[in-house]
Parts: structure tokens; sequence; C-alpha cells
């Protein structure tokens, strides 16, 4: 069957790795360390997918930009101590190598910084199926739409041929200020209520049922 899209760009944490949880206990555990206020599961979920700058401005406006590093280097400790088995989704060792041997380009965009990225995907072993990727410590960060702009430019992929599949909304917006469509994955970081609030081509709520969707439609 003829593909409606050349380009498959996936975001990270919480769309293809089940990482959020881990995000957010790192994030706590950090302001417990700086004897800052600890937020709450859902406050910390909604900066999932921006920079690191950008989500520390965002969920501690107090904390003065001089003390930023200190922070990232607390949040790094606690996540790298506690992700040493964070899995993929169900399904999505296999679905990344089957797409790319479909025909399809494969990209990254990401609020993780580089090393993040280069560490997960050499653990998982999908680094050679993906032909570009993006990271927030070398772009602007969600949901700015360079990170789409620039992967498409690389690989040569028009917008109407592109499609991002993102957790969060940031994901979704940054797709809507790149022009190009979209699928919700309704089982990471934002609930599927936040979700909803854009117009996406399909609303998942596990993997599987993700793969499915790009296997019948993409």
């Amino acid at each position: 069957m003829p593909k409606n899209f050349d380009l498959l760009v996936f975001d990270w944490d919480g769309t293809l790795m089940d990482s959020a949880a881990a995000i957010v206990s790192s994030i706590q555990s950090a302001c417990r360390d700086m004897d800052l206020p600890v937020p709450s599961a859902a406050e910390a979920s909604h900066i999932i997918g921006l920079g690191l700058n950008e989500a520390i401005s965002a969920l501690l406006p107090q904390l003065a930009m001089r003390d930023y590093p200190q922070f990232i280097s607390c949040y790094r400790r606690h996540f790298l101590s506690s992700t040493q088995e964070t899995p993929l989704f169900d399904e999505a060792a296999e679905a990344i190598p089957a797409l790319n041997g479909a025909g399809f380009l494969l990209a990254i965009a990401t609020g993780k910084g580089r090393r993040g990225l280069d560490r997960v995907l050499q653990s998982t072993a999908l680094a050679p199926y993906f032909h570009a990727t993006r990271c927030a410590d070398e772009c602007h960060s969600k949901p700015h739409p360079a990170m789409l702009r620039e992967i498409m430019e690389t690989l040569g992929a028009a917008p109407e041929r592109t499609l991002m599949i993102g957790d969060t909304s940031h994901d979704l917006r940054m797709a809507a200020n790149a022009g190009v469509a979209c699928v919700a994955a309704c089982y990471g970081a934002h609930p599927r209520e936040h979700l909803l609030c854009f117009t996406s081509l399909a609303y998942a709520d596990d993997f599987p049922s993700l793969y499915r969707w790009l296997r019948q439609n993409a």
C-alpha cells in the first residue's frame, strides 16, 4: 500500500520508553536535596518534554539561574540511578526496526540532552534505525518548531509527508507550529484529556495500538 508519510518523528520519554515516572521522581528528589518546594506528580509530569532549563524555569520560577547547574546535577544523579532497568514500552523494540524495514525515515525529537539520548539509544540497540535526532541542548526547546524543521531539512522530507508522535502537549504543539500532522500517545506523561485539546490523527492508549495504527495508516 502507498505510504501517507515518508518521515515518522518520535518523542522518546513517555512515547517509546516508559520513563515518565522516573523523571517525576528524580525531579522531586532533586527538589528535596536543595530544600525547594516539592512539586506534585502532575506538576512535574507537565514539564516533561521541555529542555531542562525551560523545565526548571516553568516548575521552579523562584530558583536563581546560578543554581540551575546544581539542580541539574542532582536531577541527573537521581535519574541515572533510577533508570538502569527502565523499559521500552511493549512492542517498541520490535516496532522501530520493522518501521525502518518498511521504508520509513525515522527520527527522534526529544527534551533529553544529547548525552542522555545517545546513552539510551545504545542501551536499547535502536540507534541504527534512526536517520536523524534532535535534542533540547542543541536546538530550541519544544514547542518551538526548530527540531522538526531541522529534521525535515536534514532528511529532505516535506511537512505534509511528516508525522510527529508524542505523549505531551509540547509535542503536539510543536507539530502544529511546524505544520505537520501528529498522533497523540495517551499513555505517557500528559493525561489523555490534555491531549484531546489538540487536533491529532489518532489518540493511542498504549504503544501496541499506536504501532497498529501506524502500520494501517502511516
